[in-house]
């Protein structure tokens, strides 16, 4: 009978510092997990929440982040969001790093592939993380959003089943349905 291989579990320093050239990993709990690319459709609504938030957040000490900017949410955890915002790290003193530890606001776009991650695991991560105020999960294929708010005791869950703008108390803006979902 073959033995399981035994790995060393990685931690998220030495998590950043592989290259993995034109793949993308996430880190998950020491594990290196390839991620797969995404679909047009992703793409660009990832796109369009990146450039929603860019020119509202413009000179607010705020800034959105693509998935190519890391969150590190544990000591053995490394993700990707499809779109974060982070305060206060707009400096130059921050042009190097490869990961922060504190987003604001964190998007991930479904896709059949990683909805079931996002949903659970994901989710849990980005909420043991004190810094964060609303997860926002964006379905692609029914056009709809989950939003998960930290409230003063807790989180509160609304799921739209309607088209329905997002509202983003902690940044003080609301992105337009018609403005994440665009088609042009």
């Amino acid at each position: 009978m073959a033995s399981q291989p035994d790995y060393p579990l990685l931690t998220a320093e030495e998590f950043l510092e592989i290259d993995f050239g034109e793949r993308k990993a996430e880190l998950d709990n020491g594990v290196i997990r390839m991620m797969a690319g995404g679909t047009a459709r992703h793409a660009h609504v990832q796109g369009n929440i990146y450039a929603s938030l860019r020119q509202r957040l413009q000179g607010s000490g705020c800034t959105p982040y693509n998935s190519d900017m890391a969150a590190r949410t544990r000591d053995r955890s490394i993700r990707y969001p499809d779109v974060t915002v982070y305060c206060g790290r707009g400096g130059s003193s921050n042009d190097d790093e490869k990961a922060f530890d504190d987003p604001r606001i964190v998007f991930e776009v479904l896709s059949a592939g990683t909805a079931r991650t996002d949903l659970r695991v994901k989710l849990e991560e980005y909420k043991e993380l004190a810094s964060i105020a609303t997860i926002v999960f964006v379905d692609i294929a029914t056009e709809r959003l989950r939003i998960v708010q930290r409230t003063g005791t807790g989180w509160s869950e609304t799921i739209h089943s309607e088209p329905a703008d997002l509202a983003l108390p902690s940044l003080d803006l609301t992105l337009p349905h018609d403005e994440i979902f665009a088609r042009d």
